[in-house]
């Protein structure tokens, strides 16, 4: 009876974590331009359905298989038939997948080809998100065999979706009129910030499952408090943003306010099982705070990241592993643990970055990845899609060519 509980309560969580892409797509769509917002929505959906055939296909098997020297799983492909347990954590991972190839549909947006999109978004979830995911998470892994901690994915998800995003806007550059000649940046706001706080709350109760998941049963004895950190954790991720604003003397935005909550909640998510409420809320604090901090170091270097994913996941997933390392239960501050947890993060930087480089690179040789001046001028909603999302108010896309 207690399998059967645990299974359906890994069900329940795989559809809360699906769930999440409708969190992605508010927040995505809410902070691009109205003639993007249809190109940024498509790109979250059809990321989805393109992970879920690839993470099956062949994602599965290499993070989970049998282990090849800890690198790569080797058995596993296209699997047809599973135990019931094992078949609802394919479908659970399959949604984490997805997540990580969702992080970077929203840093790209506004200026990437929709097609070219898409190859990257089956590159990652084919190979780049199960190898590491093979290290942190596969018995065998060397980074789980070091004893890594990576519950829930601060590494797996977070870092690797936030290294492919900086890699993605390495090679696609910023937007049209981003930046002044002298470097500072220009303001492109979001057609629809209620959106984005809407997106937000989505995102929240999706982390239930994300983390409450990844504990794999209903009859542990940590799932309450691993729920109390999560929630903990959105909680402080707000908060330290406001006071980081505030304190600083900077405007309390809510967009930054938002992100700064999903930069908390990414920042409990590697250590969620092994941190006390305590350091999990100090965690998430801290988080807040380096969301806003970081967006700002990152727009400096001009990069033009629309969502500030990279400040959200990519310095929230770096934190939060290093934070589980420091502020691990009954091991506080071992300096041994945490070189680990470093070890970690770098890993995932050394990993995603240049491969995620290389094949928006080759992507762009083959298909073309920067949208035309014109386009990105026009919209890709227009030119990418044929169709807009405020027929009422934009102009009406006939006799505009489609794009390429």
């Amino acid at each position: 009876m207690n399998d059967l509980v645990n299974t359906a309560w890994v069900a329940v969580c795989a559809a809360l974590v699906f769930f999440m892409q409708a969190g992605f797509a508010l927040v995505e769509g809410g902070l691009s331009r109205a003639k993007n917002s249809v190109n940024v929505i498509m790109k979250v959906y059809l990321g989805t359905c393109l992970a879920g055939i690839t993470f099956w296909a062949c994602g599965w098997a290499l993070a989970f298989g049998p282990s090849a020297g800890g690198l790569v799983g080797t058995g596993g492909f296209a699997v047809d038939a599973l135990p019931p347990g094992q078949a609802v954590n394919l479908v659970y991972q399959m949604m984490f997948a997805a997540t990580a190839v969702s992080i970077v549909s929203g840093a790209v947006a506004e200026r990437m080809r929709y097609g070219g999109y898409l190859a990257f978004a089956t590159v990652m979830s084919l190979v780049i998100y199960p190898v590491y995911a093979h290290w942190s998470w596969n018995e065998a892994g060397w980074l789980k065999t070091m004893g890594f901690v990576d519950f829930a994915g601060d590494g797996a998800v977070h870092s690797v979706g936030a290294w492919c995003a900086l890699a993605g806007l390495l090679v696609l550059g910023p937007r049209l009129g981003r930046f002044a000649k002298s470097g500072e940046a220009r303001e492109i706001p979001g057609h629809n910030l209620p959106l984005v706080a809407l997106g937000g709350f989505v995102l929240w109760l999706g982390w239930f499952g994300f983390n409450g998941g990844s504990i794999s049963g209903l009859d542990s004895a940590n799932l309450g408090r691993v729920l109390l950190v999560t929630h903990l954790g959105a909680c402080g991720g707000g908060v330290g943003a406001l006071l980081f604003q505030k304190l600083s003397g900077r405007p309390v935005l809510m967009s930054a306010s938002v992100n700064g909550s999903l930069c908390g909640l990414v920042a409990i998510t590697g250590g969620a099982a092994t941190m006390a409420p305590v350091w999990a809320l100090l965690s998430s604090l801290i988080a807040g705070a380096l969301c806003v901090w970081g967006a700002e170091r990152i727009r400096a270097l001009r990069i033009d990241d629309a969502v500030d994913a990279i400040a959200v996941h990519g310095i929230g997933g770096t934190w939060g592993l290093l934070a589980a390392g420091l502020f691990h239960d009954g091991d506080l501050l071992n300096p041994q643990r945490v070189l680990v947890q470093l070890v970690g993060a770098l890993a995932a930087l050394a990993w995603a970055l240049p491969t995620a480089w290389l094949a928006f690179k080759a992507i762009d040789r083959v298909l073309g990845l920067r949208a035309p001046t014109l386009n990105e001028q026009r919209g890709l909603d227009h030119t990418e899609h044929h169709e807009i999302a405020y027929p009422e108010f934009q102009d009406p896309p006939g006799g505009l060519a489609r794009g390429a």
